[in-house]
């Protein structure tokens, strides 16, 4: 779960929707599934490699697929995907409609 917190954080800020710029926008975006599914162990000292994906919906949510590889050996460890959903910082409730500013990201990113 941690692996895949800090995939998200990194995607994020690469592509301008990390935790605090969708904050400062009004929105928190709380995880509302979470899906893992073991394959291969990680043992203490091995070193991941995590790949992940945006998947487009046609919803106000934002979803991640996520596969963990051992880094030094290619092994697929761990596959899952997490489901988010938009509140409103000020109000906490649930945004149903995509927030203009996520239209404008999928627009910038090729998605729409």
């Amino acid at each position: 779960v941690v692996y895949f917190e800090s995939a998200r954080e990194a995607f994020g800020k690469k592509y301008r929707i990390d935790y605090l710029h969708l904050y400062d926008l009004g929105y928190y975006t709380p995880l509302v599934e979470l899906n893992i599914r073991y394959k291969r162990p990680l043992m203490y000292g091995d070193t991941a490699r995590v790949v992940i994906t945006f998947i487009d919906t046609d919803s106000a949510k934002i979803r991640f697929d996520y596969e963990i590889y051992n880094a030094e050996t290619g092994v697929l460890a761990v596959t899952g995907n997490t489901l988010q959903v938009f509140t409103d910082v000020q109000e906490q409730k649930l945004v149903w409609n995509m927030p203009a500013f996520f239209i404008d990201w999928k627009k910038r990113n090729g998605l729409l």
